[in-house]
Protein backbone atom coordinates (compact mmCIF):
# COMPACT_ATOMS: atom_id res chain seq x y z
CA UNK A 1 0.00 0.00 0.00
CA UNK A 2 1.36 3.40 -0.93
CA UNK A 3 1.34 6.20 1.59
CA UNK A 4 1.27 9.53 -0.20
CA UNK A 5 1.12 12.02 2.67
CA UNK A 6 3.72 14.73 3.02
CA UNK A 7 4.07 14.35 6.80
CA UNK A 8 4.89 10.66 6.51
CA UNK A 9 7.63 11.32 3.93
CA UNK A 10 9.00 14.56 5.36
CA UNK A 11 11.68 13.00 7.57
CA UNK A 12 12.91 10.78 4.73
CA UNK A 13 12.96 13.78 2.38
CA UNK A 14 15.08 15.83 4.79
CA UNK A 15 17.49 12.93 5.40
CA UNK A 16 17.99 12.60 1.63
CA UNK A 17 19.78 15.97 1.53
CA UNK A 18 22.27 15.14 4.32
CA UNK A 19 25.28 13.90 2.33
CA UNK A 20 25.23 11.03 -0.13
CA UNK A 21 25.02 8.59 2.77
CA UNK A 22 21.81 10.31 3.87
CA UNK A 23 20.46 9.92 0.34
CA UNK A 24 21.26 6.21 0.43
CA UNK A 25 19.63 5.82 3.86
CA UNK A 26 16.55 7.74 2.68
CA UNK A 27 16.33 5.53 -0.40
CA UNK A 28 16.44 2.38 1.76
CA UNK A 29 13.90 3.80 4.24
CA UNK A 30 11.51 4.63 1.39
CA UNK A 31 11.63 1.16 -0.19
CA UNK A 32 8.82 -0.16 2.01
CA UNK A 33 6.76 3.03 2.23
CA UNK A 34 6.96 4.22 -1.40
CA UNK A 35 6.03 7.73 -0.32
CA UNK A 36 5.79 10.00 -3.37
CA UNK A 37 6.95 13.10 -1.47
CA UNK A 38 10.06 11.31 -0.19
CA UNK A 39 10.76 9.85 -3.65
CA UNK A 40 10.52 13.33 -5.20
CA UNK A 41 13.18 14.70 -2.83
CA UNK A 42 15.39 11.62 -3.13
CA UNK A 43 15.49 12.17 -6.91
CA UNK A 44 16.31 15.86 -6.42
CA UNK A 45 19.07 15.01 -3.91
CA UNK A 46 20.62 12.42 -6.24
CA UNK A 47 20.64 14.94 -9.08
CA UNK A 48 22.26 17.62 -6.91
CA UNK A 49 24.88 15.14 -5.68
CA UNK A 50 25.76 14.05 -9.23
CA UNK A 51 25.88 17.69 -10.35
CA UNK A 52 28.26 18.35 -7.45
CA UNK A 53 30.49 15.50 -8.64
CA UNK A 54 30.52 16.98 -12.14
CA UNK A 55 31.44 20.42 -10.79
CA UNK A 56 34.17 18.84 -8.66
CA UNK A 57 35.55 17.09 -11.75
CA UNK A 58 35.53 20.39 -13.67
CA UNK A 59 37.23 22.16 -10.74
CA UNK A 60 39.94 19.54 -10.58
CA UNK A 61 40.86 19.62 -14.26
CA UNK A 62 40.43 23.27 -15.16
CA UNK A 63 42.25 26.48 -14.40
CA UNK A 64 39.19 28.72 -14.22
CA UNK A 65 39.16 29.56 -10.52
CA UNK A 66 36.31 32.10 -10.77
CA UNK A 67 34.10 29.75 -12.78
CA UNK A 68 34.88 26.89 -10.40
CA UNK A 69 33.83 28.97 -7.41
CA UNK A 70 30.63 30.14 -9.11
CA UNK A 71 29.66 26.57 -10.06
CA UNK A 72 30.36 25.34 -6.52
CA UNK A 73 28.24 28.11 -5.02
CA UNK A 74 25.51 27.31 -7.54
CA UNK A 75 25.39 23.65 -6.48
CA UNK A 76 25.30 24.72 -2.83
CA UNK A 77 22.37 27.05 -3.52
CA UNK A 78 20.49 24.23 -5.28
CA UNK A 79 21.11 22.01 -2.25
CA UNK A 80 19.78 24.68 0.12
CA UNK A 81 16.67 25.22 -2.03
CA UNK A 82 15.99 21.47 -2.06
CA UNK A 83 16.52 21.12 1.68
CA UNK A 84 14.26 24.07 2.48
CA UNK A 85 11.57 22.62 0.21
CA UNK A 86 11.75 19.31 2.10
CA UNK A 87 11.58 21.06 5.47
CA UNK A 88 8.56 23.13 4.38
CA UNK A 89 6.81 20.08 2.95
CA UNK A 90 6.84 21.39 -0.63
CA UNK A 91 7.52 19.54 -3.85
CA UNK A 92 9.61 22.39 -5.18
CA UNK A 93 11.86 21.63 -8.14
CA UNK A 94 15.37 23.01 -7.89
CA UNK A 95 15.96 25.72 -10.52
CA UNK A 96 17.32 24.85 -13.96
CA UNK A 97 17.67 21.07 -13.63
CA UNK A 98 14.95 19.97 -11.20
CA UNK A 99 12.56 18.74 -13.88
CA UNK A 100 15.38 16.84 -15.60
CA UNK A 101 16.33 15.20 -12.29
CA UNK A 102 12.75 13.97 -11.94
CA UNK A 103 12.78 12.59 -15.47
CA UNK A 104 16.27 11.08 -15.39
CA UNK A 105 15.73 9.33 -12.05
CA UNK A 106 12.00 8.56 -12.38
CA UNK A 107 12.57 4.87 -11.58
CA UNK A 108 14.21 5.72 -8.25
CA UNK A 109 12.01 5.84 -5.19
Amino acid sequence: MQNQTVQDGKMIAIISYITVIGTLIAFIMNQNKHNYFASFHIRQAIGIFLLGLLVNFINRYSNFDSLDMILGIGVFILWVIGLIGAIKGEEKLVPLLGQQFQEWFRNIG
